[in-house]
C-alpha cells in the first residue's frame, strides 16, 4: 500500500476574538481524506509574531480534536506521537482562536499521510 504526504502550510494573519472563539484559519486549511484512503497526522509546526498567546485547534469532522496553545513570539513543533486514523471523507480543518483585539502573523505546517 504507497502512502502519500499531504501538507496543510502558508503564513496568515489573524485578529483575535477571544481564547474562546476558534475560527477557520483560512480556507487553504481544510483537507477531506478521499474516500478510498484513510489518512494520519504526522506532525504540526507553528510559529507566531504576536505579542500573545494564540490557539490552534486541529478540528475534525466539526469537533475540537486537538488544542496546541502556540507562545507570544514562540514556535513550536509536535510530533504527534498518539494517532488514530482519519476514515474516508473526514474533513480536517485549522482553526484559530486569539484574545481579543490581538493581531500577528502566524506559520502554520502540519503534516498528514494519506494511507
Amino acid at each position: 500500500m504507497e502512502s502519500v504526504p499531504k501538507f496543510l502550510q502558508g503564513v496568515f494573519g489573524y485578529s483575535g476574538a477571544g481564547l474562546d472563539r476558534s475560527a477557520l484559519l483560512a480556507s487553504t486549511l481544510i483537507y477531506t481524506v478521499p474516500s478510498s484512503k484513510r489518512a494520519q497526522f504526522v506532525y504540526l509546526r507553528a510559529g507566531n509574531s504576536g505579542p500573545e498567546l494564540v490557539c490552534l485547534s486541529l478540528v475534525i469532522a466539526g469537533k475540537a480534536a486537538r488544542y496546541l496553545p502556540v507562545g507570544a513570539k514562540a514556535g513550536m513543533n509536535v510530533p504527534l506521537t498518539i494517532v488514530e486514523d482519519l476514515p474516508p471523507d473526514t474533513t480536517v480543518e485549522v482553526h484559530l482562536s486569539a484574545p481579543e483585539g490581538a493581531t500577528g502573523q502566524i506559520v502554520v505546517d502540519v503534516g498528514l499521510l494519506e494511507i
